[in-house]
């Protein structure tokens, strides 16, 4: 298993030893974990475009944010497949590194929060106990939380990117069940494994119009035009 931490941190900050973790994290930070299935290629792109996006917005002030990935079938020790990598080249954003991890416990647990491919992914993560069930959502059903929540009753920037995506955990959580999908197939991002190129950048064009709402959000930083 990929140790935590290893090439799953937004920024390259440095702290001291009263200041950080056990892993060398900052004290103060929020975990986003991505779940789909084998952790080759849904979860690997959603990881390192959620490291790309937060560090276009934010460079090193997004240290506190930390983005990993797992898979319910994980292919542990496995890179990405190819074509994930190709996607991710062409938003340039770094696969470099990456290990596929089998989803643990131990993930969940750390976790503050959990945005998964599917619902079937969502209600595996939500089975494994941990008081989950109010930080996991698929990385859909998210967004459309996330867009009716007025960003002015989130904590500004200033207050810290931690605070402010702890925050919005809490808000998306009090609108579920008075948001719901138009149907179920709205909140579901298809596998691709196994599919030619071009089904890869469609999946990768649907996960990076998620997480642009998501990563504004959590940031207060809208992209780049």
């Amino acid at each position: 298993m990929t140790a935590p931490g290893t090439g799953r941190g937004i920024g390259g900050g440095s702290w001291s030893a009263e200041e950080t973790t056990t892993f060398g994290f900052p004290r103060d930070t929020f975990r986003i974990l991505h779940v789909s299935t084998g952790n080759v290629c849904r979860s690997p792109i959603t990881e390192r475009l959620t490291r790309h996006f937060v560090a276009e917005r934010l460079g090193v002030l997004g240290g506190g944010l930390i983005v990993e990935s797992a898979g319910t079938w994980g292919h542990e020790g496995a890179p990405m497949e190819s074509h994930a990598e190709t996607v991710l080249a062409e938003f340039g954003a770094d696969a470099s590194g990456f290990v596929g991890r089998e989803l643990l416990d131990e993930h969940v647990i750390k976790a503050d929060l959990v945005l998964t491919a599917t619902r079937d992914h969502r209600a595996q993560v939500i089975s494994m106990g941990h008081s989950a069930g109010l930080r996991t959502f698929t990385l859909k059903e998210f967004t459309r939380l996330v867009r009716a929540i007025d960003p002015a009753t989130l904590p500004p920037l200033e207050d810290g990117v931690v605070m402010r995506a702890r925050a919005l955990v809490r808000a998306a959580a009090a609108l579920r069940g008075w948001l719901l999908a138009p149907n179920a197939e709205a909140d579901e991002v298809y596998d691709p494994y196994g599919a030619p190129l071009t089904f890869f950048r469609s999946i990768g064009d649907e996960i990076r119009d998620a997480l642009d709402p998501v990563v504004t959000a959590l940031t207060g930083v809208p992209a780049r035009t």
